[in-house]
């Protein structure tokens, strides 16, 4: 299953950049990777450790700005389309090497 964050944070003051680089630097500490900007990404592999990331966000959220997060299944996210750009190998996107314990 993966979790995808979704954001979108005020960057006028100082004060709101540094929650900015603050909220990234906690979703990169946790496993998530960059799939565009303010769109992050972690594979999760069971329903605890899914409520033990979505809590993390939630403590660590900013307190302004807009902050959401989506589950889906590895199935799901193996659907997505790429319409523009190119793929980057650094982004696991097929579940062929899945590993469930």
């Amino acid at each position: 299953m993966r979790l995808l964050v979704f954001f979108d944070l005020p960057t006028e003051t100082n004060e709101d950049k540094r929650n900015y680089r603050k909220f990234r630097r906690v979703l990169i500490k946790n496993g998530f990777m960059m799939l565009q900007e303010s769109v992050y990404c972690r594979m999760l592999i069971t329903p605890s450790a899914e409520h033990a990331a979505m809590e993390v966000i939630r403590k660590n959220k900013p307190p302004a700005g807009s902050v959401q997060m989506l589950s889906v299944t590895e199935k799901q996210f193996s659907k997505m389309e790429y319409l523009v750009g190119a793929f980057h190998s650094e982004i696991i996107n097929s579940d062929e090497r899945l590993v469930i314990l």
